[in-house]
């Protein structure tokens, strides 16, 4: 029965069944070849016999000229890399500065990036913007300076890169993780920034002490003022001190002595308040007292 099938299997019908089945695999792999899925986030750029269609591929399901074709992904959603920065500041002291850039490609320029620029975008068009920027803005500034104002810093370093990559590609922010001096450097500006602590403290006691003394003389003034003012009045009106008196007085008589019996010019007469004098017995009024 081998045998017979083996004889029913000619060269021609052998060929023919090979073929069939060459087309069925060449079919599957057109048709696999002729399907592209741009994801999520990207975008794709169509390539056909080395030329670049001018339209960036949107998300989804799409179909292309199998085996000629070919679809190159680009992200276009928002990315974070890490990188570090070498710097000179004003007065030629080294500064390393370690950062992290937020950006994306745009979609319009989803193409151009493409075609004209190799590799990754960001090592290729952000970093060295971003080390540029941050050169040309640290070389202006004192390595003190770089410390105290590193948000003045990350926001001209900032505009500078936008500046420089102009719509090409979009720069979202610079964050300045951490900037290192030398120990050098960092003992020195210590010990500075305690000498003005000192120095300020200073400043504090002595404005003090001025101001406490100018208060004291404004007082004494006004206190020899306030003098001055009652001894004209008393000198002016002799009755002020009488209505003194009787504005304070309680209500009880007081007890008036006399300088002696001269009469009315013979002496000086005071007048004591009741209230003064120590309590009488029982019995005995005030003037029998005296």
């Amino acid at each position: 029965m081998t045998t017979g099938l083996t004889q029913a299997m000619n060269p021609s019908s052998l060929g023919k069944l090979i073929g069939a089945v060459i087309l069925i695999l060449v079919l599957v792999i057109a048709a696999s070849q002729s399907t592209y899925v741009v994801e999520p986030g990207t975008r794709g750029v169509l390539v056909t016999l080395g030329k670049v269609s001018p339209a960036p591929l949107t998300e989804g399901f799409g179909t292309k000229s199998p085996f000629i074709s070919h679809v190159q992904t680009v992200v276009i959603r928002q990315q974070t890399r890490d990188l570090p920065a070498e710097c000179y500041s004003s007065d030629l002291q080294q500064v390393n500065i370690q950062l992290r850039v937020l950006f994306r490609i745009p979609e319009g320029s989803v193409v151009k990036i493409y075609q004209d620029y190799a590799g990754d975008p960001f090592d290729s068009l952000v970093a060295p913007r971003v080390q540029e920027a941050l050169k040309e803005v640290t070389a202006m500034q004192s390595a003190e300076q770089i410390v105290k104002k590193r948000e003045e810093i990350k926001t001209h370093a900032l505009a500078s890169t936008r500046d420089k990559l102009k719509t090409l590609l979009t720069i979202e922010d610079i964050v300045l993780e951490n900037i290192t001096l030398s120990k050098e450097l960092e003992t020195a500006i210590e010990s500075k920034m305690v000498q003005e602590q000192e120095a300020a403290k200073a400043r504090f006691t002595q404005l003090k002490s001025q101001i406490e003394a100018d208060t004291a003389i404004i007082k004494a003034k006004g206190e020899a003022e306030a003098i001055r003012i009652r001894g004209e009045a008393l000198r002016d009106t002799p009755g002020l001190i009488q209505l003194q008196i009787v504005e304070k007085w309680d209500g009880r008589a007081p007890l008036v002595i006399g300088g002696g019996a001269g009469g009315e010019n013979a002496g000086t007469n005071f007048i004591l308040p009741l209230n003064t004098l120590p309590a009488a017995p029982v019995g005995v009024t005030p003037a029998a007292r005296h």
